[in-house]
């Protein structure tokens, strides 16, 4: 690897976290160093506008920063194109709005009121007016995966077995059990948030680097350098080891 890169686990809207997760990054890389976000950068917490504006200014600014598609952004994305509130990736079968999935947050941090008492199709043209085109376009372009060196960032995982050009967006998105649970090696290490621990655990084949931001846990930050990698703690770099 040539040269140190960052990545940030699931931030769900918390801009106070991310900017605490910039300034370890500073402090050990320099304000120039290569950033990777794996994604769900909306939804939950309080900011969410604030953290695609962050992100949006930083990559205007010719900023080494690589921002990926999360299954809560694309629900982002697809309520403002279409009005689109599911997706058949929900087990549960709750929608967007529904308090577990924080889909209510992320409009508030756009100023759009009155959510759980207005129809959806109302809801729909409000977002449209409040949130800036640019943004809507910010998400429609966002990258479902990364491949940096011999490493692989993707927002919840691969499909095991099947060759990384063939993977769908929906498993870079959604996939839990069949990804979580194989065991092998992947082509490379596969470098992934979207189902939250209590804090990154390394597995030999993949890193989760979602620590539970959007749960009130810290916004997880990792350093990749020649082979190694390291969590940003207050106190500097911690290894995280399989």
């Amino acid at each position: 690897m040539s040269q140190p890169v960052y990545v940030v686990g699931d931030i769900h809207g918390q801009m106070a976290k991310l900017e605490t997760a910039f300034e370890r990054i500073a402090a050990d890389g320099g304000e120039n160093a290569p950033f990777v976000s794996l994604g769900d950068l909306v939804d939950r917490g309080p900011d969410s506008r604030a953290v695609i504006e962050t992100l949006m200014q930083g990559q205007a600014a010719g900023r080494d920063w690589t921002v990926l598609k999360g299954n809560h952004d694309r629900m982002f994305q697809r309520f403002l194109e279409d009005g689109r509130l599911d997706d058949a990736r929900i087990l549960s079968g709750a929608d967007w709005f529904h308090q577990r999935l924080g889909g209510d947050a992320t409009l508030a941090s756009y100023g759009v009121t009155g959510i759980h008492r207005r129809p959806a199709d109302d809801l729909r043209e409000a977002a449209r007016e409040a949130v800036p085109a640019a943004h809507l376009a910010f998400l429609q372009n966002l990258l479902p995966c990364h491949e940096r060196d011999d490493l692989f960032f993707v927002h919840a995982g691969i499909a095991p077995g099947v060759p990384l050009e063939h993977q769908t967006e929906d498993d870079m998105l959604w996939i839990r059990g069949p990804f979580l649970e194989h065991l092998e090696p992947h082509p490379l290490l596969v470098i992934h948030g979207h189902t939250a621990l209590q804090a990154p655990v390394h597995y030999g084949n993949r890193i989760n680097l979602d620590g539970g931001a959007g749960y009130g846990r810290p916004l997880a930050v990792a350093v990749f350098e020649q082979g190694r990698v390291w969590t940003l703690e207050a106190d500097g770099r911690r290894p995280l080891v399989p």
